[in-house]
């Protein structure tokens, strides 16, 4: 049976309009319909409407479907994370004690922890080690009502490496239900091989690894850490102009740590997101609304590290889309709740509950390209639905800390619950 039934849904959050990126007022437009109905068939939603309404075009087909009941049920479209560090040997668990007992993100890094302690467990371990870590995180996410996943390099810092990461990348892709779109990010930080060497490691990567991930096609995006300490503002724009070139669309983490023109760069490169953003200028901030460039928060990220979070609600009032992420790394965020990312983008940030949502769906699906498939419950869209056990979506919020997934299905199978 090919074709599944959503019926009665309390409330059915659609997210209907432009597959564009939602702003200012646009961030609070949910399209709910109240006792909801959608058929998907084949994997794609046909029709989206009341329950009595699909009940009237689909008396004929009845048994041609699975039922989902969701009475009582908040239905909304599979949540979308679009920064993530997900694929990574090892763990680092040690470090967070460090860092409650005082250690910085940075003393952490420049003892050799952090990004390179997990550069070097990554660089250990085989591609088949990377593909079972990984899995068990995809079907965690899943459980939490996450169905499409980007996901970046950048724990290899050397082409054999980068390349193992993004081929696990797509492996999981085929075999996974999850939708995992890969990010090279070779620039995430400077191995500790090239260290007072790095416009040597650029040239590396500008010269050695872009070539072979564009060749091989396996990478949509390409990211930089452009931070005090790691990557100048100069450096970013080379490697992300580097990247356009082959055809990678650039992301960069911005002003996370320290205001560093990061923003600035995003708007003047053209990049599709930013993020972090936690140190952003009123400037940058600007600049990103007048290119267009979707902010890319990480709310989690911020609360694990004791760091005051991004100002979501001056960016929204700013004009700029907002999208909101688990960031899920072994160092600074290892969750892959973004249910969580959605209380926490409500609490932390002063986001509503509706914009909460529309981050973690249609503008998140915009800040990886997948707006035309995924991010709203429309038809021609992909058959990806959350069935949850609330009644309404400011229970989602207000309940929070909570995982309140009751089933998700992906391309109209039901893979939770």
């Amino acid at each position: 049976m090919n074709n599944v039934w959503i019926k009665h849904a309390a409330q059915l959050v659609t997210i209907a309009g432009d597959n564009a990126p939602r702003k200012r007022e646009g961030m609070s437009e949910l399209g709910i319909i109240e006792d909801g109905s959608v058929w998907i068939e084949d994997g794609k939603i046909a029709a989206v409407g009341t329950t009595a309404e699909l009940e009237r075009i689909y008396r004929e087909r009845a048994g041609e479907a699975e039922v989902v009941d969701a009475t009582g049920k908040l239905v909304t479209p599979g949540l979308v994370d679009p920064h993530t560090h997900v694929v990574y040997g090892g763990s680092r668990e040690r470090e967070f004690e460090m860092r409650l007992e005082g250690a910085t993100y940075m003393d952490i890094m420049n003892a050799g922890g952090g990004i390179h302690a997990t550069t070097r467990m990554t660089r250990e371990a085989t591609e088949e080690e990377l593909i079972e870590q990984t899995t068990r995180r995809l079907d965690s996410f899943l459980k939490h009502g996450v169905t499409t996943v980007e996901g970046k390099s950048g724990y290899g810092l050397d082409l054999e490496t980068e390349l193992k990461q993004l081929r696990a990348m797509k492996r999981l892709n085929e075999s996974h239900p999850i939708d995992l779109v890969p990010t090279f990010m070779a620039a995430h930080a400077v191995p500790q091989e090239y260290k007072g060497k790095e416009e040597e490691y650029i040239d590396r990567i500008i010269d050695d690894m872009l070539p072979v991930v564009a060749e091989e096609k396996l990478a949509v995006f390409n990211d930089v850490f452009c931070e005090v300490g790691v990557f100048t503002p100069d450096q970013s724009e080379r490697i992300l102009e580097a990247g356009k070139e082959h055809g990678l669309i650039p992301k960069i983490h911005a002003d996370e740590i320290e205001s560093y023109g990061g923003a600035e760069l995003a708007a003047k490169v053209g990049a599709i997101s930013a993020e972090h953003l936690l140190k952003a200028s009123d400037k940058g901030i600007e600049k990103m609304a007048e290119a267009g460039v979707i902010a890319c928060l990480l709310p989690a990220t911020a609360l694990y590290l004791r760091e005051e979070a991004a100002k979501g609600r001056k960016m929204i009032d700013a004009g700029v889309a907002v999208a909101i992420s688990t960031d899920c790394n072994p160092g600074s965020s290892p969750t892959t709740s973004m249910p969580l990312v959605m209380n926490l983008a409500c609490i932390s940030m002063r986001m509503t509950p509706a914009e909460a949502i529309v981050a973690a769906t249609i503008n998140a699906a915009c800040a990886i390209g997948k707006q035309d498939e995924v991010g709203s419950l429309e038809v021609g869209k992909l058959g990806d639905a959350v069935i949850w056990n609330v009644a309404n979506y400011q229970e989602l919020q207000y309940l929070f800390g909570v995982n309140h997934v009751g089933q998700v299905l992906k391309k109209g199978k039901r893979v939770v619950g």
